[in-house]
């Protein structure tokens, strides 16, 4: 016994110490940590508390090794300065980039302003952002710095003056509770508002703008440029898929193609991240580097390596102002850096040491990226291929081997080295997946084998030489080569995405769930030895984790649309309307929309109510003007539960033991979820509204609309 308690304390020891040179690479965790914390608060903390916790947690950190005390003692304080470093960041970039959003105004107005880049288009038409100038019916300290806006007819390019007669609102919130924040994430990209044009757009006559405009716009003119000249060159499918891939303009995708990309599990390759880095990048310092080597006089006077790391350096710079620095790009392209720095400096360039120095400068300059998605998969699917990289094991070169079995080993090599990296990769990345996406492309392992060699080596070199030299005239051979790279993705795509099951839908597991599996993946990759098996069931918790009990009944923002649940389906109130909403909320709670039966249904031009008991427990008046109290009255009779879009100051007597939700509570709220408590007849609900998830933050403000006397 003394021997086996003996034997287990020396491999705990071992295990220990052979973390030696792995402690610092928490110090990001810690860092992001922080970040997520903050993101998490109801409320926004004032900066002073967050800032001297800051400064005491590092000069106790700082103090203690300058005592040389014991790293029982360092480490802890090194992890909670970091701790303490993220929560004074995140709140330090808040106030950065604070700056005023839209209210939602009553009545349409007049915006004018300049076109600063043409964004994807949406369900209603093409969009642009916009540099507002004057926004009538608002003073110019209130008037928003970026608008997004749908327009009608022909999207404007870069650099025009526009005058738009729209409708003004503050970026939408969450879809439900707990779903992606569209509002948080525009306030930190800038955008204040988002507008819908109800007329043609018309120039405007406005002063010069500031030359930082002026630059912008004129960079965005020239990305949109290349975007045409591509999709002119390719033809709009293959075209379109090119110019999302090379300049992030998403105005030629074809719907149909992206439902079959995201269906396969492909719909990665359509955003610009870390693969689009990694493989410019990686294309250009192999292409430097082996030119070097070409010429004998260069390779014996320069050092070929860092001459090729400058020229990856330049490639992604340049790739990431062609992309329009998007904040997952701008990550990417920081990763990236650091990488090429690093063959700079003679150190080794993937590292995990070199991941978390990347991860580090990521979140201190970016750190609302801890609560993002992209961030999350990105770093969880590179620091699991890192790791893979540190497990594998080094084989003796062979000798004298013959040709053919020499190439027959390395194809073996490389096709399991590339079916492992997969499955690596998309184990760490799939708890981030179901949560956020709540879709998982069965078949995604196979399609992105099939179609890895054709992208890394095919599409995006191809891309990245005609965009190159397609301003000179010189492209069209490389990006007709592309194009045909393109064509063999989409037909294997298609074919995955038409295998049966090939997409299986997951409800969300409760909030909390995602944090615990982001720590279990990072410490299967971080700590070294047998021990970092113990962090896999926590990584799969998103999958293990037990599902909430599934709302009965959800009521978008404003009250325009809801869904009840019967059956597993979630029944639509008025299908097509707001349907991205409906969207979002069905896949979070794994029910599959259907639409409203008409039998059984009394409809009107702003109202739909059950005709009888059993044909749903909502009565839904989606008009702008309030009802009258006779239409109130019938509301109420038909069923349980009213939704009124329109504040209601006066309830009739029928309206008693029903459940009243009108523009007021909406204003405040958001969207709604509802919960059945006891029994159907004593009509009970519980309520979980989006204001009481996201709380009261700078991104966040609500206000009680106006009674309007108009019509509906």
């Amino acid at each position: 016994m003394h021997s086996l308690r003996s034997r287990f304390d020396g491999f705990l020891h071992a295990q220990i110490a052979a973390q030696a040179l792995r402690w610092r690479l928490w110090a990001p965790v810690a860092l992001g940590g922080g970040c997520a914390v903050y993101f998490s608060l109801k409320s926004e903390p004032a900066a002073a508390p967050l800032l001297l916790f800051a400064v005491a947690t590092a000069a106790a950190w700082l103090g203690a090794r300058r005592l040389r005390a014991s790293r029982i003692w360092t480490l802890p304080l090194m992890l909670l300065a970091c701790f303490a470093l993220g929560l004074a960041v995140a709140k330090l970039r808040t106030d950065a980039v604070t700056a005023p959003i839209a209210p939602a105004l009553s009545e349409p107005t007049v915006v004018e302003g300049w076109v600063v880049d043409v964004d994807s288009p949406g369900a209603a038409g093409p969009r642009v952002v916009i540099a507002p100038v004057r926004i009538r019916g608002l003073a110019p300290e209130d008037t928003p710095v970026r608008l997004r806006a749908t327009v009608r007819g022909v999207a404007p390019e870069p650099g025009e003056a526009i005058r738009l007669f729209a409708i003004l609102n503050p970026p939408p919130a969450p879809a439900s509770p707990g779903a992606y924040d569209f509002g948080r994430n525009a306030f930190f990209q800038g955008l204040g508002g988002v507008a819908f044009g109800l007329g043609e757009v018309r120039p405007a006559y406005l002063p010069e703008p500031p030359w930082r405009l002026r630059a912008a716009m004129a960079v965005n003119g020239l990305r949109y440029d290349l975007a045409r000249r591509i999709v002119a060159r390719q033809g709009e499918r293959a075209g379109g898929i090119a110019a999302a891939m090379t300049t992030g303009h998403e105005a030629w995708l074809d719907p149909d193609d992206v439902d079959v990309m995201r269906d396969s599990g492909l719909a990665h390759i359509l955003s610009i991240s870390g693969l689009h880095m990694a493989v410019i990048g990686g294309f250009a310092f192999f292409l430097v580097r082996l030119l070097v080597a070409a010429w004998p006089w260069l390779a014996l006077r320069v050092p070929g390596k860092k001459v090729a790391a400058w020229g990856g350096l330049l490639a992604v710079a340049t790739y990431l102002v062609v992309s329009g620095a998007p904040p997952p790009a701008e990550r990417a392209a920081i990763t990236a850096s650091i990488a090429f720095l690093a063959i700079l400096l003679d150190r080794q360039a993937i590292t995990m040491h070199a991941l978390a120095v990347a991860a580090f400068v990521v979140l201190l300059l970016q750190p609302e990226a801890i609560v993002t998605p992209g961030f999350q998969m990105s770093f969880a699917a590179t620091a699991a291929l890192v790791a893979l990289v540190e497990a594998w094991p080094v084989r003796p070169r062979e000798i004298s081997t013959p040709l053919p079995i020499l190439v027959v080993q390395r194809s073996a090599a490389w096709i399991g080295a590339a079916v492992l990296a997969s499955l690596v990769a998309g184990a760490a990345t799939g708890p981030f997946a179901m949560q956020h996406f709540n879709r998982t492309a069965m078949y995604g392992l196979a399609a992105n084998l099939a179609t890895a060699p054709v992208s890394d080596f095919l599409i995006m070199p191809a891309l990245a030489l005609g965009a190159l030299l397609e301003p000179l005239g010189l492209g069209a051979p490389f990006l007709w080569l592309a194009a045909r790279g393109i064509e063999l993705m989409l037909a294997i795509g298609a074919w995955t995405a038409a295998l049966p099951g090939a997409v299986r839908t997951v409800a969300s597991a409760p909030d909390f769930v995602l944090p615990i599996a982001f720590l279990g993946v990072l410490f299967c990759c971080l700590w070294r030895g047998p021990l970092r098996w113990l962090g896999l069931p926590f990584a799969a918790a998103v999958m293990l984790w037990p599902r909430a009990p599934t709302p009965d009944l959800w009521i978008g923002d404003g009250g325009t649309n809801a869904a009840w649940v019967e059956a597993g389906e979630a029944v639509v109130a008025r299908p097509g309307v707001r349907q991205f909403a409906i969207d979002v909320w069905s896949r979070r709670r794994g029910v599959t929309p259907v639409e409203r039966p008409d039998e059984g249904w009394t409809c009107t031009r702003f109202s739909c109510a059950p005709a009888t008991p059993s044909a749903g427990p909502l009565a839904l008046w989606w008009g702008k003007r309030a009802p009258s109290g006779e239409q109130l009255d019938a509301l109420c009779r038909a069923a349980p539960v009213l939704s009124v879009r329109a504040p209601v100051h006066v309830l009739p007597a029928s309206c008693e033991g029903r459940l009243v939700l009108d523009g007021v509570d909406y204003a405040r709220g958001g969207a709604v979820e509802l919960w059945r408590v006891g029994a159907p007849a004593a009509n009970r609900w519980r309520a979980v509204w989006s204001s009481q998830v996201r709380g009261d933050r700078p991104w966040s403000p609500r206000g009680v609309p106006e009674v309007s006397d108009s019509g509906g």
